[in-house]
Formats: structure tokens, C-alpha cells, sequence
């Protein structure tokens, strides 16, 4: 029997509760899994790597290589050590016999060995696409993680009160961080540059797909920059796949103010095409389950409302819960 293939788009942390929650759900379905991520990282250790070597940041695509690693304690141990990040170095004690050391930078301080490691991946191999799927092989991934293009991009957002002194101050916010922490209000996203290849075998993948999962996650600088990449787009729109969006539980710093029939507007904004087929989103997260119906109505879609987020109370979603949410929405017959 042919698996169900599915193809996750997003990135960080939710785009690794959605392919996590997909490994929960292969008990019961055959899936084929293929997580498609953004490439506009600037911060911390991914930024870091990005301005002084160049290439594509790492950080987002090692998250989705570990949450979809095997289970095999030896994967596992490989899939901690993608995730241990170094530690600012601490200079031994001067002794009498030695002299007291001099302060140094300490270059390894904040890089997660992953990103390191699928950048020389990348270095060694002279493909982003081939290094992922080394390491992929290394942690006996049970999918396939693709960048959404083979070139990084920046993300740029026009920002009402970004500086919070003048709140009705329009502003160009650039960096994928600058953005994610904005205080502002974002009003118009784009990418630079403006028109990104898209990575071709993740054209192909979407164009094979059975399903395309978007969200959940940052909902500008993770789920909507795949819309603007416009292969990748054009794929999406004629792709024959039915397509399913994870809506998220709370608001974040970057879509503050931002309703969830927001957020389903924000998307056919930028793809004016895209049509839905559910929208996934959790009972209690719902102040108002008949205005995110109508607003999954307007782009053809049927909303399932389900109990998917940790019951700690914390806003993150749990990939067992939301695995079990899925199995009838991927199984379900056109």
C-alpha cells in the first residue's frame, strides 16, 4: 500500500511539534514524511554562522533533523549530542607556575554542535540538500528535511510603533529576529531577495504530496515566508494535495494583536490562491469558534476543534495529543 505523504512546512519549534506529532501518528498510518523550512534565521548561533562563513542557517533544519531522528538509543544519543549547545569556557585558576591566562573570545560559546556539524556538511559536500540528507541518515531520520531554498534569505516587515515613542510611526524592521520581537505591528511582510529560487526537490515533494501541513509556529517569520518564495507557491496552489493548517494557541510578540481568523486571512493575503481543506485548532484556544469557522469557510476549509496543547497550561502544543488529532484528518476520504 502507498504511505501518505505529507509535507510539514514551517519552522524551530513549531514545525518540530507538527513532525513530532506525525511520528506519533505512524502507529496508525503509513506516512512518508517531508518538512520544508525557512532559511531566514539571523540569530544566536545560526546568525553567527550565517555572516562569518556564509551558507544556509542551521538552526531551524537541525530542530526538524532531531525531531524526526529514530528511536534507536544510538540515534538518540546522536540526536542529543545535534542539540548540545557549548558553554561559555571558563579559564582555569592561574597557578604559581603558570602565568594568569589571558581573556580570549571564545568562538565555540553558544553554537549547538548540529548547526556546526551541517555546516561542514555542507562545506565538505557542496550541497545543502545533500548534507541533510547525510545527517539525516546519521540519525536515522524517518523523513526528509529540505530547505524551502538553497539560498538564505533576510525578512523584512513594515512595522507600525516599532518604536514604541511613535505608535503610529510606519518602519522598515529587517532580520527574522528584528521581526520576531518587534513590539510594533507588522503590516506587510517581504523577503530579500524578493524572489528566491525555490529548492527543487522541495518543489517536487509538494507537487507529490497527499497533504501540506502549515503551522503550527511564528506565523511571519516561519509559516508565511514559504508563501512568498514563488516556486514554492505555484507548487502549492497546483499541487493535487489537500492542505491543512495547525493554527497556534497563543498570540506571539511578532503577531500581537492578531486574532486567530487573523491569522487564516493573513495567508490568503499573501497567496490569494490558496485553498484549505481543515484548519486544526485547540478546543480551548477558541474564544470564538464561530468567527475561526467562517474565517476557514472563506478559504473552503472545515474547522476540528480538538484538546492539542500541554496540560501544564504552558502554550506549547502536545505532540502526542495533536498526533492523535491528526490520524482522522489524514486518514479522512476526500
Amino acid at each position: 500500500m502507498t504511505p501518505t505523504r505529507v509535507v510539514a512546512f514551517g519552522g524551530g519549534h513549531g514545525l518540530s511539534a507538527s513532525l513530532r506529532a506525525l511520528r506519533h501518528c505512524v502507529p496508525e498510518l503509513d506516512l512518508d514524511i517531508t518538512a520544508v523550512v525557512t532559511v531566514g534565521d539571523d540569530g544566536g548561533s545560526s546568525g553567527r554562522l550565517r555572516a562569518e562563513r556564509g551558507g544556509l542557517p542551521p538552526g531551524d533544519l537541525r530542530q526538524a533533523l532531531v525531531a524526526l531522528a529514530g528511536d534507536h538509543p544510538a540515534t538518540r544519543r546522536s540526536a542529543a549530542l545535534f542539540q548540545h549547545r557549548f558553554p561559555a569556557a571558563v579559564p582555569p585558576a592561574p597557578t604559581i607556575a603558570a602565568p594568569v591566562p589571558v581573556a580570549v573570545g571564545d568562538s565555540l560559546a553558544g553554537h549547538a554542535v548540529g548547526n556546526l556539524l551541517l555546516h561542514g556538511l555542507t562545506e565538505l559536500l557542496g550541497d545543502p540538500v545533500a548534507a541533510l540528507d547525510h545527517a539525516g541518515a546519521m540519525l536515522g531520520a524517518v523523513g526528509r528535511v529540505l530547505p524551502m531554498s538553497r539560498q538564505p534569505v533576510g525578512i523584512e516587515a513594515r512595522v507600525r510603533g516599532a518604536d514604541p515613542e511613535h505608535p503610529d510611526e510606519v518602519s522598515t524592521v529587517r532580520g527574522q529576529h528584528q521581526v520576531a520581537v518587534t513590539p510594533g505591528t507588522v503590516e506587510s511582510l517581504r523577503l530579500n531577495p524578493s524572489a528566491p529560487a525555490a529548492c527543487a526537490e522541495a518543489v517536487t515533494a509538494v507537487r507529490a504530496a497527499d497533504w501540506l501541513i502549515f503551522g503550527p509556529g511564528s506565523w511571519y517569520t516561519s509559516v508565511l515566508p514559504h508563501l512568498l518564495v514563488p516556486g514554492l507557491a505555484d507548487a502549492i496552489v497546483s499541487s493535487p494535495a489537500r492542505r491543512l493548517v495547525t493554527l497556534n494557541l497563543v498570540a506571539e510578540k511578532e503577531t500581537s494583536g492578531l486574532s486567530l481568523p487573523d491569522h487564516l486571512d493573513t495567508l490568503r493575503r499573501y497567496l490569494p490562491e490558496l485553498k484549505v481543506d481543515r484548519v486544526l485548532a485547540d478546543s480551548t484556544a477558541v474564544a470564538d469558534p464561530a468567527a475561526v469557522e467562517r474565517a476557514a469557510e472563506s478559504l473552503g476549509a472545515r474547522l476540528v476543534l480538538a484538546p492539542v496543547a500541554v496540560l501544564d497550561g504552558t502554550p506549547r502544543h502536545d505532540p502526542a495529543a495533536l498526533g492523535a488529532a491528526l490520524v482522522p484528518v489524514l486518514r479522512a476520504d476526500r
